[in-house]
């Protein structure tokens, strides 16, 4: 069971197209999934969820033996958004060894030595294998951004840092996801797009519920005094990043079931539109591989 095509393809940002954050509800939903009662609509996320988990862990298998291709996963939004629940429920049927889940923290004095790509190039997955980068690169274009006293931290040659500056960030960007996908690296951004409203409710609940106050910091309601800042650096960078080799797809972020739902569905389809094959055994080692058989046989 997954998510109509149509539905899902309305999330993904076309390259053609002037990207514009508002023209996207962060509590949109499919239409078979808007007309239920939110337990239906939970009901039919999660079955949907779970028939994914199964069909990824197959697809994985066969990614991991035909050794040619990877995939990279990045996952970017504000804060509450889910990105840590969605990347645990959509990825917890696939086999550990063939998956890396990565999370960017403060740069340190060895990575700012280094350029803004370098870190994150280091942690890349290699072949046959799924990387997940919770936050990526593209924190160089949105906090970095919103917070400029940060950039200053990286030690750059003097110059301007207006506009011009941020293109060729962005233009770095495109080339080095090109350089990926055309090495064999399939790149599927998700922005998990959750409205004001709906952060400030799990702010709240984080507050509220003892077993969730570890999840609270004093730095997720200072952020949120930057939301309108945020929101304009996210509609810049995924129009000028969304590409036809690395498009992004907006997801939804209000209702958790319906996007976790909706990411599982666009990885799992993904994957198992790959041109995937198991490697071919030669002649010889088939001859061995009877040799063997008929030796265990005879015991």
């Amino acid at each position: 069971m997954s998510m109509r095509r149509e539905a899902l393809e309305k999330l993904r940002v076309d390259p053609k197209e002037k990207f514009v954050l508002a023209d996207h509800s962060p509590s949109w939903l499919p239409a078979e999934m808007a007309a239920m009662d939110k337990k239906s609509r939970k009901k039919l996320a999660e079955q949907m969820l779970k028939d994914n988990r199964t069909e990824l862990a197959q697809a994985q298998d066969l990614l991991y033996a035909d050794d040619r291709f990877s995939m990279l996963l990045i996952f970017q939004a504000m804060d509450a958004a889910g990105k840590d629940g969605t990347i645990k429920h959509v990825m917890s049927g696939i086999n550990p060894q063939g998956c890396s889940v990565t999370s960017f923290k403060v740069p340190s004095t060895e990575e700012l030595d280094h350029n803004f790509m370098w870190r994150y190039t280091n942690a890349l997955p290699p072949r046959g294998n799924i990387g997940i980068f919770n936050r990526s690169y593209y924190e160089e274009v949105l906090v970095v951004r919103v917070h400029p006293g940060i950039l200053e931290k990286q030690r750059l040659p003097d110059g301007p840092r207006g506009k011009a500056f941020w293109k060729e960030r962005y233009d770095d960007i495109n080339a080095f996801e090109r350089h990926l996908v055309r090495n064999g690296t399939v790149v599927l951004k998700f922005f998990l797009n959750i409205s004001k409203e709906e952060q400030k409710a799990r702010f709240i609940d984080r507050l509220d519920v003892q077993e969730k106050n570890w999840k609270f910091s004093a730095g997720d309601v200072r952020e949120r005094r930057y939301w309108d800042d945020y929101q304009k650096c996210f509609e810049e960078a995924i129009d000028a990043t969304s590409t036809e080799w690395a498009p992004w797809w907006v997801i939804p972020a209000d209702d958790k079931s319906a996007m976790r739902a909706a990411v599982s569905d666009i990885v799992t389809t993904t994957v198992k539109g790959m041109d995937l094959r198991y490697p071919e055994v030669p002649a010889e080692e088939i001859a061995k591989l009877a040799e063997a058989r008929a030796e265990l046989e005879a015991e």
